[in-house]
């Protein structure tokens, strides 16, 4: 099991049909060293009749651990409502239990930088010592890197970083020269996958997103550049997630989509980042 960086099945790859055992058998059987999920994933863990001591249990059983905790949304609503209440303090509790420091964070709303910016604090303070980890994605609030930026810069908090993630950078059309050794510092961890060269129309773009990812490698739109870019900028992740939203695949069962994009990730990151391989076999060692 590598600790450093650690290669991670994210909590949508494998969906939300299968029974905790059945997510940790599959990630485990393709190679995976952790294991994302939503709150949604562990409510419903928890709705099988695991409790939290089951559910570690069972990472153990397969050598996995929980290494991505998911998704804290609707931040800057007011009010906010009492489900998106409940839905961060069980992010906060999960983080406590399996030991991870960092949340993934979305905007849907669209706000300016400013009010965005002053809810973020908010937010921040709420999580104390753990880090909000902010994703940009096109068709949100947090449309790209500049706006994600300006945001973290304008807040100015301690405990405020980014996810990115490859679909998402390609979408937004952001060359892979753009990160800066700055910004590279901000960022806590990156997921991978791939798209196909034509995206869907920009009024229905999350469908694609949300349907009909490539496995890393896969497709037109260069993993392995991304990957580098990630490396040449000197950032340093604290997970090495997998996002592979697919239809397709999924019809295959969650035993293919495991194996098949841990697979394709590890030939990525062979061609693009073979060092941190390197790094993960030493921990392990």
């Amino acid at each position: 099991m590598t600790k450093t960086h650690p290669i991670t099945v994210s909590s949508w790859t494998l969906g939300d049909k299968c029974s905790f055992e059945e997510r940790c058998k599959a990630a485990s059987a393709a190679g995976y060293d952790g294991i994302g999920l939503r709150a949604e994933t562990y409510v419903d863990a928890l709705n099988e009749g695991l409790t939290d001591q089951d559910i570690l249990d069972m990472l153990a059983k397969y050598n996995l651990r929980c290494t991505e905790v998911e998704y804290i949304v609707q931040w800057c609503e007011e009010p906010r409502s009492y489900e998106q209440k409940y839905k961060e303090q069980m992010c906060f509790h999960m983080c406590e239990l399996f030991g991870v420091k960092h949340i993934n964070t979305g905007l849907m709303e669209n706000y300016s930088v400013e009010y965005t910016a002053k809810k973020l604090q908010g937010l921040a303070k709420r999580a104390g010592k753990l880090i909000i980890a902010l994703e940009p994605m096109p068709y949100s609030g947090l449309t790209d890197l500049d706006k994600t930026w300006a945001i973290i810069q304008k807040a100015d908090c301690d405990n405020v970083y980014m996810l990115l993630d490859m679909w998402h950078w390609v979408r937004a059309n952001q060359p892979y020269d753009k990160l800066t050794k700055e910004q590279a510092k901000r960022v806590i961890s990156i997921q991978l996958d791939d798209a196909y060269k034509r995206p869907y129309a920009q009024s229905i773009l999350r469908d694609e997103s949300m349907h009909d990812r490539l496995a890393p490698g896969t497709g037109d739109l260069d993993t392995v550049g991304f990957v580098k870019m990630i490396k040449d900028a000197g950032v340093d992740p604290k997970v090495i997630g997998v996002e592979v939203i697919s239809d397709n695949y999924m019809a295959k069962g969650i035993d293919y989509v495991a194996d098949y994009t841990y697979k394709n990730t590890v030939k990525v990151l062979k061609e693009a980042w073979p060092e941190i391989l390197q790094e993960n076999k030493k921990v392990e060692a």
